[in-house]
């Protein structure tokens, strides 16, 4: 065994409280974890010697991983942790999880990171029952790092058409129809789309056929689909409708937006893949006095709280997000061994940033 550095401070043990307070290792384990079946008198004695020495308690991991449980979920993204606060939709789907853990008294930590050096350590090193995974920017890498740590995990949404993913989401091709038919039907004929990311590369920009063909997201993808469903049915070429790719971020959709009303023909009708980004568009057209529903309708995708009090009330595609947060919740701490890979209903609800042409 090797000896203790020179100078070096050895730990407190428990052992060592016991030893101070003249009971045995079993006697001062019992008053830290079973205090109920230990005299008063005992207890005292103990905790005396345990302040005393500077013992703290024992290490709750340690009783924590024999358990085989620590009672806590993981909620993953490979944006930064502040994505989980800033942004609409992950800050509903939380209030479900939470809703889900308070509960049964379990834990949340969240894990994200700015690189997958840090996100790989993150994972691995995360004291926790299982995952959910915000399956955003990076969804790969993580689906990868989740399942690496062999640990049950449930994908939020359906980023991807592996079947052997646990994942709950939406039907976003049915959810786009909702809205392209929605202002089809108003009389639109000249369309924009800003759209999510349709893969992990950090790229946007004007998103090419073969850039949306080879989307590694497939909600992405899906949306898209749903809006040509439409649109090509009311006899619209969906080959000339600009899709600009973004980062569901500020920076990213005002650039998409710079784009498309820098077209020779501009849109009326934005189709927004997100309640984030058709938020902003609605500040950004205010911003430049473009009228809306006026000059041009606005539709976004989620149903976050925010979309109803905007100026205009945004016109949106909504899904059950805190449900889903709970469901998934619920799926890691109950764990069976099941897959649960669920279908969520899609519903539109009309406002005020959409009108007739």
């Amino acid at each position: 065994m090797a000896r203790q550095a020179a100078g070096a401070v050895r730990p407190i043990r428990l052992a060592d409280v016991a030893r101070a307070a003249g009971v045995s290792h079993g006697t001062a384990s019992n008053v830290f974890g079973r205090p109920e079946i230990v005299r008063q008198e005992v207890r005292e004695r103990v905790h005396a010697a345990a302040e005393k020495l500077g013992y703290a308690g024992p290490d709750p991991k340690g009783r924590l991983l024999r358990a085989g449980k620590v009672n806590a979920i993981g909620v993953a993204t490979a944006e930064p942790l502040s994505y989980f606060f800033n942004d609409p939709f992950a800050r509903v789907v939380m209030s479900g999880i939470s809703q889900a853990c308070d509960a049964t008294g379990a834990g949340i930590s969240l894990v994200s990171a700015a690189n997958n050096e840090h996100l790989a350590w993150n994972i691995q090193s995360a004291l926790v029952d299982g995952f959910i995974v915000f399956c955003v920017e990076g969804g790969s890498r993580l689906v990868e790092l989740t399942r690496e740590r062999r640990l049950p995990f449930v994908a939020l949404d359906f980023a991807f058409e592996d079947e052997t993913i646990a994942s709950i989401g939406v039907d976003d091709r049915a959810g786009a129809q909702l809205a392209a038919r929605h202002l089809a039907e108003l009389g639109h004929r000249r369309f924009a789309v800003l759209a999510m990311p349709f893969s992990d590369d950090d790229v946007c920009g004007p998103a090419s056929e073969e850039r949306r063909h080879q989307s590694i997201y497939s909600g992405t993808r899906d949306r898209l689909l749903g809006y040509f469903d439409v649109l090509a049915g009311h006899g619209i070429d969906t080959g000339s409708v600009p899709v600009y790719e973004t980062l569901n971020d500020e920076p990213t959709v005002h650039a998409g937006l710079d784009h498309l009303f820098g077209l020779p023909e501009k849109p009326t009708a934005i189709l927004a893949m997100s309640d984030r980004m058709a938020l902003v568009a609605l500040d950004w057209l205010r911003q430049r006095g473009i009228s809306v529903p006026g000059d041009v309708s606005v539709v976004g995708f989620d149903g976050v709280p925010e979309s109803a009090v905007s100026s205009p009330p945004l016109t949106t595609v909504t899904q059950p997000m805190a449900e889903m947060g709970r469901r998934a919740a619920r799926a890691i701490l109950e764990h069976d061994g099941s897959l649960p890979r669920e279908i969520m209903p899609v519903e539109l609800v009309v406002r005020g940033s959409t009108a007739a042409v």
